[in-house]
Parts: structure tokens; sequence; C-alpha cells
């Protein structure tokens, strides 16, 4: 049920979450390291981690796939590919599939506690208050079919995404 998972927003770093039972990769369609999220996350998972998404990939914007999380100190990361703003059409459903696609499949892996970085709002171009609405409501409209998941946190790199993203969600400060 919705009122059983807690709605966090953090400044942070996405791979420095211990307490987090997975965390997002906002990955890219090959699921290798490049820049942003995904460079940080295969970094820091270390080179199994590239091994592991090889037979996974390509995925397509809005998808969602799952491997173990290596270096990082949580269980599982769930790679998203979050959409190119304006080329990956409708971009703004493609965005909400990513969050979707990501709870469901973290609930069906029985994760209790899952973060999510600001999928798309970097390289690929997602204006962050855009984007922030997006996912506020894509994640509102799964809650109440969650068993499993207890906290979803919202990891944001700058101060002025965290400040958005909990406006979005309708978290008080």
């Amino acid at each position: 049920m919705s009122d059983q998972v807690k709605l966090e927003c953090v400044q942070g770093d996405i791979t420095d979450q211990p307490d987090l039972d997975a965390v997002v990769n906002a990955a890219n369609a090959e699921l290798r390291t490049g820049g942003g999220v995904a460079g940080a996350i295969h970094r820091a998972a270390g080179p199994d981690l590239e091994e592991a998404c090889r037979p996974l990939a390509p995925i397509k914007p809005g998808q969602a796939v799952v491997t173990s999380a290596f270096g990082l100190p949580n269980k599982k990361i769930i790679h998203c590919l979050g959409p190119v703003y304006n080329i990956d059409k409708p971009s703004d459903q493609l965005l909400a599939d990513c969050y979707q696609n990501a709870l469901r499949l973290a609930d069906s892996e029985k994760l209790a506690s899952l973060g999510f970085p600001a999928i798309s709002t970097g390289a690929f171009g997602f204006p962050v208050h855009e984007a922030a609405e997006v996912a506020a409501d894509a994640i509102h409209s799964v809650l109440s079919g969650l068993s499993h998941l207890r906290l979803v946190r919202m990891v944001l790199f700058s101060p002025g995404d965290k400040d958005v993203f909990q406006k979005a969600l309708g978290i008080s400060r």
C-alpha cells in the first residue's frame, strides 16, 4: 500500500547509498560505462558490472533490467534507459515508464528500498522541472501496487534539483 512506502529526497551520490537494497542506473542502451550516472556507477561497481550487462543489452527507452551491484554497497542495480528529450517520443511517457518499470522490477526482486537519480536530466536534456513532475506522477501511480518496497529515495546531485524533486513529490522539507 502506498501509505507504507516512504518517499525521500536527498542531495548526494547515487553510488554511496549503503542503506538501500538497490540503486537505479541512468543507463545507455548498451548498458556500458559512460558519463554522468552511468559512468559513476560503472566505476564504483567495477569491471564485473560491464560483463554482467553485456547479455542484457541493448535495452530500449523506458525499459529496466537488473544486475548484481558488485562493488557498490547495495544488493542490486536496476538499469533504465531514459529518453533523449524530444527525440525519443513520447518523451514524458518513456520517462514515466523508466520509473514505473524500475519500481515494479525492484518489487518483483523483493527489494525493500530503491534509490533513483534524476533520469534523463543530464546529457539526455530533459528539463529538470518537467522530469520531476513526470517522475512524481509515475512513482505515485504504482506505489499502491507494490508489495515489498518500503522506501523510495531520489538521490539528486545538486541542491536545486533536490528542491525541485522534493516539491514535485510533495515531500515537506
